[in-house]
């Protein structure tokens, strides 16, 4: 008889960002488990800590073999036995309490046996010479304003094992965990409030960058450079410029500046700009406002400056005292505009480019003759007006991005008016700002030509003063004169006799609903009557799977859910190395979809022809319905009673007042629907959407109206005299 040879299975190898995502869930689970982290503002800076201590011990094992090949000596920047491989690499090493005296205390047993200052107090104590003394006051710096939390010496000596698992030797993996970086950084503005003035959003960031265009060979300062966005972005920019010895000898050591006074971004920034593939990167860890402002020469001056400073706060006595009299400001911005204006370049062409808030645009007093010294010294050349929620959570408030060279003074300005997402009122945190968005203002960047969105101002009269020659106002909140125009053109009894004809357009449509729910009068009440058959929705759909691995270097769209029949929409496009699951479930059209965190307020639709083929999350379940029983959009509808909602909710409020649960795929498979016959759930959802045809063109008409107005009021004022200016 023949026998079948049965081949045992192998397991398929995670890739390289697979694993490396799990590793860094697996750690940041490890972490939620600790009593002394309260959220990602705690988790994050302790991962980044460790992560930090790998990565300069493998690079110095990478420098080891260097200048061993070239026979020299090399001296460590850390000395044994506080190197990670001395305390950290062996999985069985020092654990529990051990683990946290040695971390924190001022003397404790060394792993060598002897004993001597815990790890902190050593690095705190750091100091270096010649060649290798910025690297050991960076860290020194690091650690200087840093204390551990976690309470659980076990827990993260778990944490420490699993960072022991990344090889930042490799280009590769280095390469991988900047972007996942980038992520952690997005969460952690998003976790909590003032958090977010580290983090200018990443396509704000590209886009500046790419619009300034810095060049090798010049000088490229962040002031105030937060996690280091800025300085990553202008690195990834130049690196395609570095194609030899000397050109990535430049840019890794000349080229690229920042300044950051709080302890907490200065860890991140550190560790973001390695992780991007800078090796010494040369952040300032004092306040960038310290310095006398007329005491800046031409030797602390840079060719670009990239940055987004802080606003609304204030500086103590001492750093205003660095200022002019009659330029001192309890506004921060204030004050690092001044500071960015002193420390450009003014031979070639210095360039900066800036986020202020609306306040710097229409501000007076100290502000109107700051804007002053801005037009008279330098060319002011472009405003990007950016609408709300840019920079969500952290602020609402509209921002502006501000171009200014050396090559002044201004003679005109552009202004371009970044539009509002279409269908929303303002960007937000789960919705916000990409880099599509921007593609129509980097086209105009190049192609400068007025329309609905772009106008020129010239800058000629922009500064008033008064008889003694001193600064009056000066006013750079300049709105959109297209904005105002009227969009229909036509004779205000052109409109009306327009509305007229909507409006009997609306009467027919009502006349003919009428008419079908006469014909059918005799069929709804027997609607109300019949107690129609219910079936678990298990006997009528299945769940659909398409899972899909994410791959790092790919681009997914991604689905959100609104809820009230809101149905599915295009919530964003994200690269897989900014997502967070590592597998996706891929959509198609016809599919029914629900929201797992909000069914309860009758987040239920079905997936539309334009959106076949994105993607959902674990948190977004799709099913396919029997169609030859069940209209899916039928069932959305029912979904959206007041009375579902309240079946729905049973299942999604836990026991403790206030809690909610997900609404779980075996619960909406249990539950029992009533179902008519399949045409006459079909009639349902054409009076549904007759309805709904209705509305819209109620609101037409609405609109139709609001236009009439703007033309008679246009028409009215057009005969107004101008009054001649004083």
């Amino acid at each position: 008889m023949a026998r079948t040879i049965r081949r045992k299975r192998t397991a398929k190898q995670p890739t390289t960002a697979q694993r490396l995502d799990r590793l860094i869930k697996s750690a940041r689970r490890v972490m939620r488990k600790d009593k002394g982290l309260n959220g990602d503002l705690d988790r994050l800076p302790m991962l980044a800590w460790i992560m930090f201590l790998k990565f300069l011990d493998d690079m110095e094992r990478m420098e080891e073999e260097r200048t061993a090949l070239a026979g020299k000596d090399y001296r460590p920047i850390v000395d044994p036995p506080y190197r990670w491989r001395d305390w950290a690499a062996a999985a069985d090493g020092i654990t529990g309490p051990d683990l946290l005296a040695f971390l924190s205390a001022e003397e404790v047993e060394l792993p060598d046996g002897n004993r001597g200052p815990g790890l902190f107090p050593f690095l705190r104590a750091l100091q270096g010479d010649n060649g290798e003394r910025e690297r050991r006051d960076v860290i020194a710096t690091v650690f200087r304003g840093f204390t551990n939390r976690m309470e659980s010496g076990y827990l993260l000596r778990d944490i420490v094992n699993l960072i022991g698992g990344i090889h930042f030797d490799s280009s590769e993996e280095v390469h991988i965990l900047g972007r996942l970086y980038e992520t952690l950084l997005r969460e952690m503005r998003d976790a909590a409030g003032d958090s977010g003035e580290f983090y200018t959003p990443r396509p704000v960031v590209r886009f500046m960058v790419g619009a300034v265009d810095p060049q090798l060979g010049e000088t490229i300062l962040d002031p105030a450079c937060g996690t280091g966005g800025f300085l990553c972005e202008t690195f990834q920019h130049l690196e395609p410029q570095a194609d030899n010895v000397e050109k990535r000898r430049v840019l890794q050591r000349e080229t690229l500046l920042g300044c950051e006074a709080k302890s907490l971004p200065f860890l991140l920034a550190q560790l973001n700009l390695l992780l991007h593939g800078l090796h010494t990167p040369r952040i300032d860890p004092g306040n960038a406002l310290r310095f006398r402002l007329s005491e800046i020469g031409e030797g602390q001056r840079v060719n670009v400056i990239l940055t987004n400073p802080p606003f609304g706060g204030e500086e103590e006595a001492g750093i205003l005292n660095n200022f002019p009299k009659d330029r001192r400001s309890t506004e921060t911005a204030h004050l690092f505009l001044q500071l960015i204006m002193r420390r450009l370049k003014r031979a070639g062409r210095g360039r900066a480019a800036v986020v202020v808030p609306n306040g710097t645009l229409f501000g007076d007093g100290t502000c109107a003759r700051i804007k002053a010294d801005l037009l008279e010294q330098f060319n002011l050349h472009t405003v990007i007006r950016l609408p709300e929620g840019v920079f969500a959570p952290y602020t609402d408030i509209p921002t502006n991005l501000i171009f200014f060279d050396t090559s002044g003074p201004t003679r005109e300005i552009w202004y371009y008016e970044q539009p509002r997402p279409e269908g929303r009122r303002k960007y937000t945190k789960t919705m916000p700002l990409t880099h599509d968005d921007l593609a129509d203002c980097r086209a105009w960047w190049s192609d400068r030509k007025e329309n609905e969105r772009a106008w020129k101002v010239l800058a000629e009269g922009l500064v008033m003063r008064g008889d003694d020659g001193n600064v009056t106002a000066c006013n750079l909140d300049i709105k959109n004169p297209h904005a105002g125009e009227v969009g229909d053109h036509r004779k205000p009894l052109e409109i009306v006799e327009s509305i007229i004809e909507r409006q009997r357009s609306i009467l027919v449509i009502i006349e003919e609903i009428k008419a079908e729910l006469a014909a059918a009068n005799g069929r709804i009440d027997e609607w109300a009557m019949t107690n129609w058959p219910r079936f678990p929705i298990s006997e009528v759909a299945r769940p659909v799977h398409r899972k899909v691995t994410v791959d790092p270097e790919k681009s997914y769209r991604l689905l959100g859910m609104k809820s009230q029949i809101g149905g599915p929409f295009l919530r964003e496009t994200k690269l897989g190395a900014e997502i967070s699951a590592s597998s996706l479930n891929q959509a198609k059209s016809g599919d029914f979809i629900y929201s797992r965190l909000f069914a309860w307020q009758g987040s239920f639709g079905v997936v539309p022809e334009q959106l076949d083929g994105a993607f959902v999350s674990g948190e977004f379940p799709l099913f396919k319905f029997d169609s030859s029983r069940v209209e899916a959009r039928f069932l959305v509808l029912w979904f959206g009673l007041p009375t579902s909602q309240k079946i729905v909710e049973a299942d999604c409020f836990g026991s403790t007042p206030g809690t909610r649960n997900r609404f779980k795929e075996e619960y909406f498979l249990r539950l029992a629907v009533p179902l008519p016959p399949l045409d006459e759930q079909r009639r349902i959802v054409a009076w549904f959407d007759r309805l709904q045809e209705l509305t819209e063109k109620q609101r037409e008409a609405i609109s139709a109206v609001d236009t009439c107005l703007d033309s008679l009021l246009l028409k009215a004022l057009e005969q107004v005299p101008v009054p001649p200016a004083a």
